[in-house]
């Protein structure tokens, strides 16, 4: 069985993150995804998710394509959850391109290219010139 195993935040919740989501468990057997914590997104964007960590737990776990979910606590962990989660393959997205490479050694590392025009920054900046 291929695990396969990506991070992201998820907050304000589109059609891109469908797309990851979907493409990344076509590449295995069983999809794992690292929810960023709170805290984390904080110290990655200064500025706090639009929704909580639980909300999008939940809304994450709610996908027929995504098998486990858990909180990412830091970014320097990720080999650690690897490792712990037993994952074949780490999938990000090609904005990220190179930036993993390091976790090569325990598993195959894929950067899938985002979806065309649209963001969760440029969703919440729109929404907040409304």
């Amino acid at each position: 069985m291929k695990r396969v195993i990506t991070f992201g935040t998820f907050d304000v919740f589109h059609v891109g993150h469908v797309n990851i989501l979907e493409r990344a468990a076509a590449l295995g057997d069983y999809l794992i995804v690292g929810i960023s914590s709170d805290q984390l997104n904080f110290s990655k964007k200064q500025r706090y998710p639009i929704y909580s960590q639980q909300d999008r737990t939940k809304i994450i776990s709610s996908l027929k394509y995504v098998n486990e979910v858990f909180l990412e606590e830091s970014l320097e962990l990720k080999l650690e959850y690897i490792r712990k989660y037993k994952a074949d393959i780490l999938v990000m997205g090609d904005d990220w391109e190179g930036r993993f490479d390091w976790v090569k050694s325990d598993c195959e590392v894929i950067y899938l290219p985002r979806t065309p025009s649209i963001s969760t920054t440029e969703i919440i900046e729109v929404v907040k010139q409304q």
